[in-house]
């Protein structure tokens, strides 16, 4: 009877399952879901801002099927840390689950501060923790583990379930020299190493970068020589969640006996929030509000403000362009660009810059001087990492696809199995049987649009519309294929602006579909996963057919949607 019973518990035994639903593809999106019988935990809810074909879309979120469908067993989000591409999808999810945010003091005030936007403040619940606190979430049992990153309060966590032992890094790099002394927790991840690892999740963002990341502090070197050579007014544009560069920003203008203020609305937020719990620190006097700054010389005055990456409202930006209400820059003005150029940006920040020495204004940026280290490490990092935590299995995470398939060829370098190395995307089941960890299945996963109050009433299709309406002069070619296989799902649709008038155009359009048809039908399956070929094979084809039709070379612009 007992052995029946046995057999009977061992049949029902439920399986520990990892769910990415964002951020194993993408750089940003980052949500996780560990499940094990009915208990989910999420691991981060975070947006990613739109790319370039995503006309007139704010921000992008997880699609979060998968959750609603299983709203019941959801007991927890444990946020990592405060960066938007970890918690900026709280306030939608929020709205379809309600369930416990675990995150650490900064990071709660972080999220505190959107979610009174959206008035949803005090239907959430918050649990703050420290590093190397324990709680305890249904079957799980997170240990959270100080790393750090380019924001303060960002953790790691180990994960106990009764399967084994599941680490997650969070975003981190090894600082030897961080800003506020709080250097990681080696110590922890090498305990957990030598007790065993079942499973470990580590950041692949720099994976493709050699050697180790720079400190945090050399930044503030840097600045204290810059701000040493200048004689006018200087304005550092950062990330406001950058609490340790705000920090170095202030320790320099104190050391040049210059007040600091603080501009737009969430570097005055953060920086609040910051100094409220102790984070960031200013000698009495130094702070002064941005209405005073007319009285005080140039040569007196930094300004800390967000717009570093072009963002068309932005303070920086109405600074460029003039319209600023409080500040006009002026010839004698330094500008420190202090953050990297998020992908997708670069033209909007060249824009900016340009308009910013129109007004006489010097501009200090990456490229041209060391004012910006990232928050991710590189290689030998991610090495060290992996050789501390010793896992039985590993899974890259935080990362495009190529990102997490480096990540895995570089944990083979230090000694972990081929076979003990998954390679997951967005919506796959990684499961632990008893053969081991393998994909069981996939779920509903991919990317919400978020249009001013729509959320997800956005699609393909209106994107495309809006393709259309925002282009004179051109050729598009509409079509959707199947990113795996390559397969063409939809199209093509063929539409002209500006090339010959509409009432003679159909039949030119119909031989043009029939060109872009035997085009494709020419591509070989593997080259038709690859959007980049696709187009220019598409581009070519139809420049030769309207060349030779119209001696016109109008623009091509292919629109393929993946799905």
């Amino acid at each position: 009877m007992e052995l029946e019973l046995d057999l009977q518990q061992a049949v029902t035994k439920p399986n520990l399952r990892i769910i990415p639903l964002g951020g194993l593809g993408e750089i940003g999106l980052n949500m996780m879901a560990i499940e094990y019988g009915d208990a989910i935990i999420v691991i981060d809810c975070g947006l990613m801002f739109p790319e370039d074909y995503m006309l007139g879309i704010d921000i992008v979120i997880p699609d979060i099927t998968y959750l609603k469908k299983n709203r019941e067993k959801v007991k927890a989000f444990v946020i990592t840390h405060g960066h938007e591409d970890h918690t900026g999808a709280l306030p939608f999810v929020l709205r379809e689950i309600n369930a416990p945010i675990y995150a650490t003091a900064l990071t709660i005030g972080l999220i505190e501060e959107k979610l009174i936007e959206f008035d949803m403040l005090k239907s959430t619940t918050f649990e703050t923790v420290r590093p190397r606190d324990r709680v305890v979430i249904g079957p799980f049992d997170v240990e959270f583990i100080r790393v750090s990153h380019s924001i303060v309060d960002g953790c790691g966590l180990a994960i106990r379930t009764p399967e084994g032992v599941i680490v997650h890094t969070g975003d981190f790099k090894m600082d030897q020299t961080p800003v506020d002394g709080e250097v990681m927790d080696y110590a922890r991840f090498s305990e957990y190493g030598e007790n065993g690892v079942l499973a470990f999740m580590s950041d692949s963002t720099n994976v493709e970068k050699e050697g180790y990341t720079l400190s945090e502090k050399e930044i503030g070197y840097n600045l204290e020589e810059i701000f040493r050579k200048c004689e006018g007014r200087i304005i550092v544009a950062a990330f406001s969640s950058n609490i340790h560069r705000v920090q170095q920003v202030i320790d320099a203008a104190a050391k040049f006996g210059r007040k600091v203020v603080l501009n737009g609305k969430s570097m005055v937020a953060n920086g609040r929030i910051a100094r409220t719990l102790g984070y960031l620190k200013a000698p009495d006097g130094l702070m002064v509000d941005l209405k005073e700054i007319d009285g005080l010389p140039h040569n007196q005055i930094v300004i800390l403000t967000t717009g570093s990456q072009g963002e068309p409202m932005s303070a920086l930006t109405r600074m460029a362009m003039d319209n600023h209400k409080y500040i006009k820059v002026v010839k004698g003005d330094t500008i420190i660009l202090s953050s990297k150029f998020i992908p997708g940006h670069e033209k909007a920040i060249s824009t900016m810059m340009n308009h910013l020495y129109r007004r006489g204004a010097d501009v200090i940026y990456e490229k041209v001087s060391e004012v910006h280290v990232s928050g991710h490490a590189s290689r030998e990092e991610l090495k060290i990492m992996l050789n501390m935590v010793k896992p039985k299995y590993f899974i890259p995470v935080h990362g495009e696809y190529r990102h997490l398939v480096l990540h895995g060829r570089l944990a083979q370098k230090v000694g972990i199995p081929e076979e003990n190395i998954m390679i997951a995307e967005d919506g796959d089941v990684v499961e632990f049987t008893e053969k081991g960890i393998e994909k069981t299945g996939k779920v509903e996963s991919g990317k919400v649009f978020v249009d001013g109050k729509g959320v997800g009433d956005v699609g393909a299709m209106v994107l495309k519309d809006r393709t259309h309406l925002s282009q004179d002069g051109m050729v598009l070619v509409i079509m959707a294929i199947n990113q795996t296989t390559g397969e063409f799902l939809y199209g093509p649709d063929i539409l002209t602006r500006g090339l010959v008038l509409e009432e003679v155009s159909a039949d030119l359009l119909e031989k043009a579909k029939t060109v872009v048809i035997e085009t494709l039908n020419n591509i070989n399956t593997e080259a038709k996963t690859e959007q980049l070929e696709v187009k220019e094979e598409i581009r070519r084809g139809l420049r030769r057919f309207f060349n030779k039709q119209l001696e016109r070379k109008p623009v091509i612009l292919p629109v393929i949607i993946e799905i």
